[in-house]
């Protein structure tokens, strides 16, 4: 399989905060409404590469992440365009009530570039886990949700953001992200799933972290006959309906990979999309179980919770042997 080994000489070029923090100094150079909001985590979530070139354009608000939130929707309200950012646990629990009610609500033009997400920050532990947030975000009216898979979407997920009015949560990770992209010009777009690999037999729908996962269980698979379509589903509201129906009707059989509580999530998303399609599939979601997880290192954690490669294929040669009945063929003995 594939390998998913570095060191910490690859860790800038893979960090998805460092290429966020740059894609923001280069907005704020052609547009000075532009503006970013830390909570003294500004070289945590790398928000603080704004200060260098426009120190005026940065405020820190400490450890007040409600305040920091309810000023964000106020700088909207006057014309600016704030990117707020802190650890995603903070954005999406601890500042909850000012984002629903002061950005959502009153349809704000508020970005949350929300950092150390899922398991991510995993020897932090649990005060730093943060699998509850995509369940959350998605549930607030007006709010979109995108989870870059490496650091060139999170360049493509700013800027949709920024070209796009209303309220966005970015979701990102601590950093030291494997590459999936050669570059960001691959055609991305708001709403709408990459298919990253080929295949009829299932479809491996993943985001985030868990999508060069995804592609490295498909070439596995691939090995023993198995082919496995593989989505890197990056906006999670709006989803892609149209590229998860397609699936259901082509590969019968889909796996959900995220790197979040497994209620809630992508997995609960494309699981609403199936149901309201009406056809018949077989799905599995793969995830952070419904309880909070054990302190260590990511990888070792994802390995722990089966939703690394190896999960991935695991649970993909289970499925692949269930026989799925055509809707055409169905009688009343099949009840």
């Amino acid at each position: 399989m594939a390998n998913l080994n570095y060191t910490m000489f690859d860790a800038e070029k893979m960090s998805t905060a460092e290429y966020y923090g740059k894609t923001l100094c280069e907005l704020a150079a052609k547009d000075s409404r532009v503006v970013g909001l830390s909570a003294d985590l500004a070289k945590s979530t790398k928000i603080g590469a704004l200060e260098k070139d426009f120190p005026e354009r940065i405020f820190n608000f400490g450890i007040a992440e409600q305040n920091m939130f309810a000023a964000a929707a106020g700088m909207a309200e006057v014309g600016l365009i704030p990117f707020v950012s802190t650890f995603a646990v903070f954005a999406s629990m601890r500042a909850l009530d000012q984002f629903h009610t002061d950005a959502c609500y009153q349809n704000m033009n508020v970005k949350v570039i929300a950092t150390h997400a899922g398991l991510s920050f995993g020897q932090a532990g649990s005060t730093h886990h943060c699998t509850e947030d995509i369940g959350i975000m998605r549930t607030m009216a007006n709010c979109r949700v995108i989870v870059p898979a490496d650091g060139r979407e999170t360049v493509n997920a700013v800027k949709a953001a920024y070209e796009n009015d209303g309220p966005f949560y970015i979701r990102i990770n601590r950093g030291y992200d494997m590459p999936v992209y050669p570059n960001s010009d691959y055609g991305f777009e708001l709403g709408k799933a990459i298919q990253m690999t080929d295949g009829t037999d299932l479809t491996i729908i993943a985001c985030g972290s868990c999508v060069i996962r995804a592609i490295a269980a498909a070439k596995q698979l691939e090995a023993d006959g198995i082919r496995a379509r593989v989505l890197n589903m990056h906006t999670i509201k709006p989803i892609d309906k149209e590229a998860i129906e397609k699936a259901v009707v082509e590969t019968k059989r889909i796996i959900t990979v995220e790197d979040h509580n497994i209620i809630g999530g992508l997995g609960s998303a494309v699981a609403e999309t199936v149901t309201e399609f009406g056809k018949t599939c077989v799905m599995r979601k793969l995830g952070v179980p419904d309880t909070f997880s054990i302190i260590g290192l990511h990888e070792d954690l994802m390995a722990e919770y089966g939703y690394d490669a190896n999960g991935i294929v695991k649970t993909a040669r289970e499925i692949i042997g269930i026989q799925v009945i055509d809707e055409e063929n169905w009688d009343d003995d099949d009840f």
